[in-house]
């Protein structure tokens, strides 16, 4: 399937469109250092790694669109401390001029974190994200242990990148986040690429009630020369319908966006997960009208 199919894609599955939880806006500064990393991804993850979609914010928002992806957040994310406050007030700013955008946040571990994030979700942040691995923190720091007890209380969603792939960190694994896990049970993380490497610890997660993951790079033909997703595992993943959740980490990919959808088709799990995987569950996360309760 090519990009310009997708549309018939779904609607063939009866859908108006994708709801995609794991898309990237930020500001240019930012985008262009992070391009700048992938342009040495040869040096850094021993692949080359172009990016598809690198085009203006325009023309990116016309891409979605087309695709028909009708609800995404703009996924920001710190590297150090100072940055997180700064970026939540520009995602928010984002999303009130974007149609479909939906107000993103993130967070930091750092002395003003419950402030800010307790702001953000005041005026209506609806999804946070953290990337343990390019962040170089640990989760389970104490400076974020009230910010994973507002999330939990709200019932906000936050995409977590806490698997070790592409490249392991210091606190990546199944480890640290099942550790803010056990603090705060009722947290709804949305574990990013199904938790690439550690696929089956972190399924293994949704022991916890509120514990998704995204499909997100995951099972597609890049990935899995790198670090393929067990076939022993897809059982669980139809098992899990109502906690699987379309991702692509558009537009930082190196292949089309119709890739991700024929690899999660390929499963051949039916009709009905696809629907749940790629609008009912993200539909609900991101607290689209309309969308079921789960």
């Amino acid at each position: 399937m090519r990009d310009a199919e997708v549309p018939d894609w779904w609607r063939r599955l009866g859908l108006d469109g994708l709801v995609d939880v794991h898309v990237h806006f930020l500001p240019d500064r930012v985008m262009n250092a992070v391009w700048a990393y992938f342009d040495q991804a040869s040096e850094h993850y021993g692949t080359a790694w172009p990016i598809t979609y690198r085009t203006s914010v325009e023309e990116r928002l016309k891409t979605l669109d087309a695709l028909g992806v009708r609800a995404f957040p703009a996924l920001v994310y710190p590297h150090k401390p100072g940055m997180a406050a700064s970026l939540n007030e520009w995602a928010r700013d984002f999303a009130a001029v974007t149609p479909g955008c939906v107000a993103s946040g993130t967070f930091f571990p750092e002395a003003t974190a419950a402030g800010y994030v307790r702001k953000a979700l005041e005026l209506g942040t609806r999804i946070f994200k953290v990337h343990v691995q390019v962040g170089d923190y640990d989760p389970r720091s104490g400076e974020l242990d009230d910010v994973w007890g507002q999330l939990a209380e709200a019932g906000t969603p936050v995409v977590v990148h806490c698997g070790s792939g592409p490249i392991p960190g210091r606190h990546t694994g199944p480890g640290p986040m099942g550790e803010v896990l056990r603090r705060h049970p009722r947290l709804t993380a949305v574990i990013a690429h199904l938790g690439m490497a550690e696929y089956a610890e972190h399924l293994a997660l949704t022991s916890y009630p509120n514990v998704h993951l995204d499909t997100t790079m995951a099972l597609t033909p890049f990935t899995e020369a790198m670090m393929p997703f067990p076939r022993s595992l897809v059982p669980r993943l139809l098992e899990l319908q109502d906690r699987i959740v379309l991702g692509t980490d558009f537009p930082n990919i190196p292949y089309e966006y119709a890739v991700q959808l024929d690899v999660l088709e390929a499963l051949e799990l039916g009709d009905d997960w696809l629907r749940s995987v790629c609008w009912e569950n993200g539909a609900r996360l991101l607290g689209l009208a309309g969308a079921a309760e789960g």
